[in-house]
């Protein structure tokens, strides 16, 4: 993805009445805090360049997710570190924008595809081996220049008074028999969906895309606004099944054990695997620390934070999700292997949620 890619994507976050893209709406945290800092301060140099005993994180993951890791990073290591909070799309744009000139050393993405973007730009380091290790391919980058450090898989959730299990398809492609007329909720603004229809692209082609979208159109969905609104009208009864990502259902049920709602996964990309991710900027003159950053991610404590904390799937080798989620290497064998990268193709995907009116 160019620069004016992620220029016409910011451009349809920020304009009045636009499509909100690129940016999860996880409860807990995945949504541009407005009272984090906006800025970030000039890092600290000496006369042989910056410290290395500070960092800058430009974040797209939310402070109330990450701020408490970032803080036992610091303490850890006794690094001074500097973070930019924001959405992710933004974030990305301006370190395109900035080049050179950028202050950040980390970008810390909520999506793949903002990480493949800044890797088709060139901006994107090589990640060493020791660390690219501990994720297995497919949460990569295939080159090298940006790992995963949690995953987060699309799901069918249902309303188990409303829908037998029986009952439900086990192609994604499934719910455009009509009759699933009236009974399907989805979040065709939302980033994580947006990011599902890439990867349908991706996989099936453009035209098998557009179809299932106009086929989703043809039975009449009910639109909310993000996942957690789905889970809220599948809890109701509002709908029969919702497409959303897994970790919303696991939250409801730490408020209400007794939810009506279940997971279906399906074999196809209708289950895709989408990554939070890192990747260390090119320009960046602090590369010990940097890496030192993704290591910490990347280690037995953080991941089991991510899992009990946020219920979303750990990526480093050894790392076990919470209660009782389908095992990752269950879902892989039913998914397809996408590059991940490629995911950054969102105007295409706007362009065509625009066509087939889905936005």
């Amino acid at each position: 993805m160019k620069r004016r890619k992620f220029m016409f994507l910011v451009g349809l976050a920020t304009a009045s009445g636009g499509i909100a893209i690129a940016c999860a709406d996880n409860q807990v945290a995945d949504t541009a805090d407005t009272t984090s800092p906006a800025g970030t301060p000039a890092a600290t140099t000496t006369a042989s360049g910056p410290l290395e005993n500070e960092i800058v994180i430009y974040s797209g993951r939310n402070e109330k997710l990450v701020g408490e890791l970032i803080q036992q990073f610091e303490q850890e290591t006794g690094a001074k570190v500097q973070v930019r909070y924001g959405d992710t799309a933004e974030l990305a744009a301006t370190i395109l924008e900035e080049g050179a000139n950028s202050p950040a050393d980390v970008f810390f993405a909520q999506d793949a595809g903002a990480l493949g973007a800044l890797q088709q730009a060139g901006r994107a380091a090589q990640l060493p081996d020791s660390l690219l290790n501990q994720v297995a391919s497919r949460y990569r980058s295939p080159e090298g220049r940006w790992t995963g450090i949690t995953g987060r898989v699309r799901t069918v959730d249902y309303n188990t008074n409303l829908v037998k299990p029986e009952e439900l398809p086990t192609s994604i492609f499934g719910f455009t028999d009509p009759k699933w007329k009236g009974r399907i909720g989805w979040a065709p603004t939302n980033g994580s969906f947006q990011a599902f229809v890439t990867a349908l692209r991706v996989s099936q082609g453009d035209e098998k895309a557009r179809e299932w979208l106009k086929g989703i159109q043809a039975n009449n969905p009910r639109t909310y606004p993000n996942n957690a609104s789905i889970l809220q009208a599948l809890s109701r009864g509002e709908v029969g099944v919702g497409f959303v990502n897994h970790y919303y259902l696991e939250q409801l049920k730490q408020e209400n054990p007794q939810v009506p709602v279940e997971h279906h996964f399906t074999n196809d990309v209708g289950s895709l695997v989408n990554v939070a991710g890192v990747a260390i900027l090119d320009t960046t003159k602090r590369p010990n620390i940097s890496q030192r950053f993704v290591e910490f991610m990347l280690n037995e404590n953080a991941q089991n934070y991510f899992a009990t904390r946020t219920y979303e799937y750990p990526l480093a080798a050894g790392g076990t999700p919470k209660g009782d989620l389908r095992p990752l290497n269950e879902i892989e064998r039913q998914t397809p292997d996408i590059n991940l990268s490629n995911l950054s193709d969102l105007e295409a995907t706007l362009q065509m949620l625009q066509e087939t009116k889905a936005v």
